[in-house]
């Protein structure tokens, strides 16, 4: 009994890891996707600048989600990761050019050009495998003897590509509606217009892909039309016309904080129905989350660890979001 809460436990650290990642990095790599649609290279600074005090500190989590998942879970890494070997390892060459053109892209006149083409290119690179990588998991990993046993391009398939291009489209509503919070004058009113689209196009994916995912497994079929579990499907709608309307209601008033904080929400509640469709496999429908789980001792070691090192990592990121409050200076730069 006392392994089993603790695999459940570790389940929920990993979640939380994932999804403070994926809502803090997603306007991050959000504000990469719209560079190619600014106006000059005073607002792609001033883009920059708008995340450059905190943008390596967003992907501490997706470290702490991918490391727990290797020590507390490692069967459902050793069946993961083969499987989503090619949108992993792109993600990765794509969050590192974007790391490096943070760097090089101020010490530089003559490449300047070079290094915002790499900025955008590795925003978006990674933010699409990671949706493609999200939809190949959600459409089910082939497991046979405990082991990976599909092909090598099992996790490219129609829906893995939609589930890519609504996570892109999402992290760059993320990104339109955190400038718009950022900054004033010229660009902020371009960003609460280029937020419009996005924030449509973002509901009509999650659309898209809420109406396709039943009809992947009769198991998600059943999670979410037959009672009590459909209750879910009437409260997480709801919920999410709320938010779409706080979010365009925010931008139709020229408000700064609401937009953001409802497009933030959209990610959430989206999550929430992942997890609730999941549960309580790891690997869905091959693997549960007790009989992926490491030994009890392992279990033990790693969450006395991680029970000092998330309240630090979280007081960290508070007091750079807090230090770091407020519009963006044009005339400031990054250093």
């Amino acid at each position: 009994m006392l392994g089993l809460e603790l695999s459940f436990i570790w389940a929920g650290i990993i979640a939380f890891a994932v999804l403070v990642y994926v809502i803090l990095d997603g306007f991050d790599l959000g504000v990469g996707l719209l560079f190619p649609l600014t106006k000059d290279e005073k607002e792609r600074n001033v883009m920059m600048n708008s995340v450059a005090p905190i943008w390596d500190g967003n992907e501490t989590w997706l470290v702490l989600g991918g490391g727990g998942l290797f020590a507390v879970f490692p069967l459902a890494y050793a069946v993961v990761m083969p499987a989503l070997y090619m949108p992993i390892i792109l993600m990765l060459l794509g969050l590192v050019f974007r790391g490096v053109a943070f760097e090089y892209r101020w010490r530089t006149k003559r490449w300047k050009g070079t290094w915002d083409i790499a900025f955008f290119g590795g925003s978006l690179l990674a933010s699409l495998c990671q949706g493609i990588a999200l939809g190949a998991l959600v459409q089910g990993i082939e497991v046979e003897n405990r082991a990976y046993s599909g092909g090598w391009w099992d996790w490219l398939t129609p829906f893995s590509l939609l589930t890519g291009l609504a996570v892109t489209v999402g992290y760059a509503m993320l990104g339109a509606t955190w400038l718009n919070m950022k900054l004033e004058g010229r660009i902020q009113a371009h960003m609460r217009r280029l937020a419009w689209p996005f924030g449509m196009a973002t509901v009509g994916f999650m659309a898209a892909v809420s109406l396709w995912t039943p009809f992947l497994d009769s198991v998600y079929f059943e999670r979410w039309f037959v009672f009590p579990a459909m209750a879910f499907s009437f409260v997480v709608p709801v919920l999410v016309a709320l938010c779409v309307l706080g979010l365009f209601r925010g931008l139709q008033q020229h408000r700064d904080v609401q937009p953001f904080l409802c497009a933030l929400s959209l990610f959430v509640l989206g999550f929430i129905g992942i997890g609730i469709s999941f549960y309580p496999y790891i690997v869905p429908h091959e693997l549960k989350i007790v009989d992926a789980a490491a030994p009890d001792s392992s279990l033990w070691f790693t969450l006395v660890g991680t029970m000092v090192l998330i309240p630090m990592i979280l007081t960290y990121t508070a007091y750079a979001y807090w230090v770091f409050r407020g519009k963006i200076d044009p005339e400031e730069g990054y250093h």
